[in-house]
């Protein structure tokens, strides 16, 4: 079995692959090419924000062994660090208690000096850790909720979908049914239910969430198939000889991918709002902004006020969701083919 941090390293020089693949695509393709340019045109402050945190989350997914380990803790240096964690070592040693932003002494009595007085730029939390660490450390598990989560759900969605508008029959009742079945359940009860049975484990959330999440998307994309059967370019292939699954591959996987994409940036938001709900009940993903406002919540009540952990961890939350938000506005109007002709 490979190590965790192997692991990491080889999803992101394939995400890297990847990304080139898809740049490549989108310089060949007229359409998608105008496309970005336009929603860098409109949003160019929102994909700046967007990148950086992805630029973070990738920084903390490069781990490899080497160099002393923090307070020079021999085990520690045979441990993999990623680079948020080198970058972050002469902070990492925690405290005894909490400490103010940029403060140099603890923030309750005694008050005995910090042994890196004025260089933890958020404060720390109740167990001495570096809050400005902690909260950059929570980038990549809100965008591995997000993405992982996205990555399994629309694809089922789109499979299941396109199968039941474009066959139709059996196929169609049977996908109806299983929609039906799903949608009747409480959603949180379920994906509870799921995670107590896989564990709580980044991965098991992932698919607990994937599982719950593709109902919706799945029924607008079996709508739009009903709606591209009919169509005339459709009937002339079909009436041509052109195979079923071709002619699904070629005329009706294309026209869906707009929604494709809105619907992986809208439901990216929702997702990482859903981890931290599961965080306030105790099942979320250790190390995620969820888990520190949770962590956080008792804090509003002390005399005085701990306000720095709740609030860097929920700017960053809120900064993430926004940009998003503002990126999947901007592609909905860009892409969306109703949209499109009232422009023009």
């Amino acid at each position: 079995m490979p190590e965790s941090h192997i692991v990491s390293n080889l999803v992101v020089a394939l995400l890297f692959g990847a990304a080139i693949a898809v740049g490549a695509f989108v310089r060949r393709n007229r359409l998608w090419r105008e496309a970005l340019a336009e929603l860098r045109r409109r949003r160019p402050l929102a994909l700046l924000v967007v990148g950086l945190y992805v630029l973070v989350a990738l920084l903390d997914s490069v781990a490899w062994v080497g160099g002393s380990g923090a307070g020079g803790d021999a085990l520690a240096a045979h441990e993999a660090r990623s680079v948020i964690d080198r970058a972050f070592s002469g902070v990492r040693e925690p405290h005894a208690s909490y400490s103010a932003p940029l403060a140099s002494y603890e923030f309750y009595p005694p008050k005995r000096p910090l042994t890196q007085p004025g260089r933890h730029l958020l404060g720390t939390d109740v167990l001495g850790r570096d809050v400005l660490y902690l909260s950059l450390k929570g980038a990549r598990v809100a965008l591995l909720i997000g993405g992982l989560t996205s990555l399994i759900a629309i694809p089922l969605a789109l499979l299941l979908g396109i199968a039941a508008g474009y066959f139709g029959g059996r196929i169609d009742d049977a996908v109806f049914f299983l929609m039906s079945t799903l949608a009747s359940i409480p959603g949180l009860l379920l994906l509870i239910a799921l995670i107590m049975v896989m564990g709580r484990s980044t991965l098991s959330v992932c698919i607990a969430l994937g599982v719950t999440s593709w109902v919706g998307f799945c029924r607008i994309t079996r709508g739009e198939t009903l709606k591209l059967r009919e169509l005339d370019y459709v009937q002339a292939a079909r009436s041509l000889g052109v195979s079923e699954l071709r002619i699904v591959w070629r005329h009706v996987l294309p026209n869906l991918m707009h929604l494709v994409i809105i619907t992986f940036v809208l439901m990216f938001s929702g997702l990482v709002l859903s981890e931290a709900i599961l965080s306030w009940l105790g099942i979320g993903v250790d190390g995620s902004w969820g888990q520190m406002i949770v962590q956080a919540r008792d804090e509003l009540s002390r005399e005085p006020i701990i306000w720095w952990n709740i609030g860097a961890a929920g700017t960053a939350l809120f900064g993430l969701l926004l940009a998003v938000n503002f990126v999947g506005d901007a592609l909905r109007d860009i892409l969306d083919p109703r949209t499109v002709r009232e422009t023009l």
